[in-house]
């Protein structure tokens, strides 16, 4: 039998699952194990929910008395620091399971019995934003007890970024941690991405070409809504790749009130067939905004970038089309003008590159600023594979941001240069303080025929011509 038919031991298989059941228990008791023992992975899940930096310990099935029935959270975390202690719950589904209202609410009040902190729950559900949570709990059990919330998609980023990006010190804890990665990724293990649109995905698309979409439409607020868990699986997705945190950019009123945010994007929807959104991507020149136009069936990218602040309408122009060698030519560039309303000049690059004049409506304007678009097909399926929504978004992403984002930079202007000043030669240099260089003066060397000029027109200084008769 040939070697490469052989499968190679692993630290956590995926042979043997055998149902839900057996999935959960196995990537609870996988991830918790490694949480334990590699310490730089283990910090960076427990401390953004409130742990200290202290030793971890984790449990499985640990049993509670609630009343008179007999509870099993999937596991218990516990981080020490001195005399502090933090303690926390945690709840685990895998594939397509739901968390449930009444479990959640039963080992919440299971924590604020025995003085635990937090309840961690964690499952293939993506919510639209970091701090939210998928399941809508009674608010009065949260008093107390800190409800968080982490998706597989989350923390098999974060295991990424580590192992690949900031490092694990051990060898052999950075080995453990890879195993864990190699688990989460494979099929069987009940980690899934990002999979599914939803069931109204086709009908709403469906309404939106034919013009009989509705605001109080079945399903245009589920659609609003996984549209905005496709952009924080996008800033997961091109953050594992780049090793830094990406994040969906909203404003304070969205962040506070998500609802504000799922009502903007359903008249959108409703007006213009359109859902927009945008990432934030640290040290970028603008964050990235995503544009999906159900009517035309196109994904398209765009940032906006601010023009110099100096030069020639169409000197600025080339200094963005210098930064735009390895961009294809079907990208789309528009021009705005200063004090200009409405839609500017725009021209595919190809043209720009020819003619930097064709953004220029009027050479008597400043440009103020530019977008730089890129358009691509959208995907129809609600699903993931060839011609899926998904997939095309993921694709238009990570296309944009290597071959256009990544390479952009902001305008900066030139430090100030010092002014040059000619120093006199000694045989040069004047008689008088008063005739002294200037700040003011050029860098011209005074004529001394005529820096005392004779106002008896006999070419004697009158100071001479004083001093002269005094003696």
């Amino acid at each position: 039998m040939a070697e490469e038919s052989w499968h190679e031991a692993r630290l956590i298989p995926t042979s043997g699952i055998n149902g839900a059941e057996e999935q959960e228990r196995r990537a609870t008791s996988a991830l918790l194990a490694v949480v334990t023992a590699v310490r730089e992975f283990g910090r960076g899940l427990t401390q953004p929910l409130g742990a200290p930096a202290g030793n971890i310990e984790a449990y499985i099935e640990v049993p509670f008395m609630l009343g008179d029935k007999r509870c099993y959270p999937d596991g218990l975390i516990r981080v020490s620091r001195g005399q502090r202690t933090w303690t926390a719950l945690v709840e685990v589904k895998t594939g397509t399971s739901e968390l449930a209202v009444e479990q959640l609410e039963n080992y919440l009040d299971i924590a604020r019995e025995n003085g635990f902190d937090a309840l961690i729950t964690i499952s293939n559900e993506i919510p639209s934003s970091a701090g939210l949570h998928p399941t809508k709990v009674d608010k009065r059990k949260l008093r107390k007890v800190a409800m968080h919330h982490l998706s597989w998609s989350q923390i098999l980023a974060e295991a990424v970024v580590q192992k690949e990006h900031r490092g694990v010190a051990d060898p052999d804890q950075a080995w453990i941690l890879g195993e864990l990665i190699r688990y989460l990724e494979h099929p069987r293990s009940g980690a899934l991405e990002f999979e599914d649109m939803g069931p109204s995905w086709v009908a709403v698309r469906d309404a939106v070409n034919a013009g009989t979409l509705r605001t109080t439409d079945k399903g245009v607020a589920d659609v609003a809504a996984r549209f905005d868990a496709l952009l924080r699986y996008v800033s997961l997705r091109l953050g594992r790749t780049l090793g830094t945190e990406v994040v969906p950019a909203m404003s304070r009123r969205e962040l506070a009130d998500p609802a504000l945010r799922t009502t903007a994007l359903v008249e959108s929807l409703v007006r213009d067939g359109k859902l927009t959104g945008a990432v934030r991507i640290p040290n970028a020149v603008a964050p990235l905004n995503i544009e999906l136009d159900l009517r035309a069936n196109r994904v398209t990218c765009h940032v906006d970038i601010d023009a110099p602040r100096e030069g020639r309408p169409t000197t600025r122009v080339n200094w963005l089309v210098r930064q735009l060698k390895a961009a294809p030519e079907t990208v789309r560039v528009e021009a705005f003008a200063m004090h200009a309303r409405g839609a500017g000049a725009t021209e595919l690059l190809k043209v720009v590159r020819e003619d930097p004049a064709a953004l220029v409506q009027d050479p008597k304007r400043e440009v103020r600023s530019f977008r730089v678009a890129l358009s691509s097909p959208l995907g129809t399926k609600r699903g993931r594979g060839r011609g899926a929504a998904i997939d095309s978004v993921l694709d238009a992403v990570e296309a944009y941001y290597g071959e256009v984002l990544q390479n952009l930079r902001a305008w900066t202007a030139a430090a100030p240069k010092m002014r040059e000043v000619a120093e006199l030669p000694l045989d040069k240099a004047p008689s008088l303080a008063s005739t002294a260089l200037s700040s003011q003066d050029g860098i011209e060397l005074p004529d001394s025929s005529d820096a005392h000029p004779d106002s008896q027109g006999d070419g004697v200084n009158p100071v001479e011509a004083v001093e002269l008769a005094s003696s």
